[in-house]
């Protein structure tokens, strides 16, 4: 994968087959459609067809030294949340980040903890711990 190139925003499937790719780890196709299909009706040539086509945009990366292909995401599951997360801000919060985190924390109630969390955060990112 080139680090040139930048790589595309995943659709909300190739999301799903990352986050088993980023739980699990390397994966074969077989090992995919099992996790997925458990929660959804989905079939395995679709799961093969998928992970083909995000080969193809730098999605997910193949090895094939061995008989079964096995895919592994092509980037941290952190650094593309990240690339979503800025297109997001950019997109419809008008570059605010103040505005993002406004609407998340008013769309949702967040836990204690996580409150916690931000506030440490908030402090590491002013100086203060």
């Amino acid at each position: 994968m080139s680090a040139s190139k930048p790589i595309p925003k995943p659709t909300e499937g190739e999301l799903s087959i990352l986050a088993v790719l980023w739980d699990r780890g390397p994966s074969t196709v077989r090992q995919v459609f099992e996790v997925l299909s458990a929660e959804r009706d989905l079939g395995y040539t679709t799961v093969l067809k998928m992970l083909q086509i995000m080969q193809e945009k730098g999605l997910v990366d193949r090895d094939e030294t061995e008989r079964t292909h096995v895919y592994r995401a092509g980037e941290a599951a952190e650094l593309t949340q990240a690339h979503l997360v800025d297109d997001l801000m950019e997109r419809a919060f008008g570059g605010s980040a103040m505005k993002l985190v406004m609407h998340a924390l008013a769309s949702k109630k967040a836990t204690q903890e996580e409150l916690a969390e931000i506030r440490k955060l908030l402090e590491v990112k002013h100086g203060r711990a």
